[in-house]
């Protein structure tokens, strides 16, 4: 298993809502063809809720249940990106999710649990 170190070949970073679309991560990382190198991946005990007044998921833990999404490297000028397109609400927390490889430690984009909304109506991409 990977450490929390840094890794030359990027950050392991656990995408499960608007970034799943591929138009919306490449047009937010400035990088074209980035979801081509996403691996699928699961993240056990957690489940998607609307942010609190948006359109935009964050994530709860809920037990007994998952939420799927993938993983990518990321690092540089794409990784600066989408950190300013995710915004002050969001903070980078450690999680471990499940790969076909196994599990893998990662990063994913987490709002505070208060301002989590009730609803999973969110905008969720349109995957092609």
């Amino acid at each position: 298993m990977p450490t929390r170190g840094t890794d030359p070949a990027g950050l392991p970073v656990f995408v499960y809502g608007s970034l799943l679309d591929p138009l919306v991560l490449a047009r937010q990382s400035g990088r074209r063809g980035l979801m081509r190198l996403a691996v699928p991946a699961v993240l056990p005990g957690w489940r998607r809720v609307g942010l609190r007044g948006t359109a935009f998921p964050t994530l709860v833990r809920a037990r007994g249940c998952r939420t799927e999404g993938v993983l990518l490297r990321l690092r540089g000028a794409p990784m600066r990106r989408l950190m300013a397109y995710e915004g002050a609400a969001y903070r980078l927390r450690w999680i471990r999710v499940r790969t076909a490889r196994g599990p893998r430690q990662a990063r994913a984009w987490m709002a505070a649990a208060s301002l989590a909304g009730r609803t999973t109506k969110i905008l969720v991409h349109a995957q092609s």
